[in-house]
């Protein structure tokens, strides 16, 4: 068990309480157990570790949106979540040095035209999102020309992709590839649009807490702890991201 004063309260409360947000997770059929996705897995996986060293029980906080995971870290919900580092985040939430990067790219149809990303981003053109993501976010810095076409979940944009309501859907690769699968002749572009650094999300005020899980993610990385991840959760397209710079 770790002694460390700076995480002296959640030794205390004798639980870490980890933020987890659709697409991250989705429920075990034979448990109802939260399974975690993408960078769900990584949180999971993380906050599971994080927990073992503190000697506390590891709590999944489930939320719809990353909106409300945002707003569950705010309030004093949860006690972390693993995120895209945006600067729409930064002033909201503080970071540990990222973990891991992937890149976002977009889902089109088969028979598309749309070959690559500019290709995508041309007056008439229609690209589904996801509100309040990060992908998004680097789309709107992106994407000068086409339409977005916002949704509150990953399954309701890639409906408006099936239903050819809209051209596009953008998304994490890793995401996209999953989906890939639902809409046969589909393609997902060889090409991006930005690149997402995920860490450690904490609430504001707490500089004691950020010290000590930005020191954890930077060991994660060097001992080949979130390799492993990666690795256990086949998570395609997933990097561990570099260390950070002294």
């Amino acid at each position: 068990m770790v002694t460390d004063r700076r995480v002296a309260d959640l030794v205390q409360d004798g639980k870490l309480r980890v933020a987890i947000f659709l697409p991250q997770y989705a429920k075990t059929a034979a448990t109802g157990a939260p399974r975690g996705i993408g960078m769900g897995f990584v949180a999971i996986e993380m906050g599971r570790t994080l927990a073992a060293r503190l000697g506390v029980d590891l709590a999944l906080v489930e939320h719809a949106t990353p909106g409300d995971a945002i707003a569950g870290l705010k309030s004093g919900a949860s006690d972390l979540a693993c995120l895209g580092i945006d600067a729409t985040r930064t002033a909201e939430l503080d970071f540990s040095p990222p973990l891991v990067q992937f890149d976002y790219s977009l889902l089109v149809p088969a028979g598309s035209e749309i070959k690559t990303f500019a290709d995508a981003d041309q007056p008439g053109q229609r690209i589904a999102t996801v509100l309040n993501h990060a992908s998004t976010f680097a789309l709107a810095r992106k994407a000068v020309h086409a339409a977005r076409v916002g949704t509150e979940l990953p399954d309701a944009a890639f409906e408006l992709l099936r239903g050819a309501k809209v051209d596009a859907f953008a998304a994490p690769r890793e995401q996209l590839l999953d989906y890939r699968e639902m809409l046969p002749g589909s393609r997902v572009l060889d090409d991006g649009y930005g690149v997402n650094n995920a860490g450690i999300a904490v609430r504001k005020g707490r500089p004691a807490w950020l010290a000590f899980v930005s020191e954890f993610a930077e060991e994660s990385k060097k001992s080949g702890l979130v390799a492993d991840i990666i690795a256990r959760g086949r998570l395609r397209g997933f990097r561990v991201a570099p260390a950070a710079s002294s």
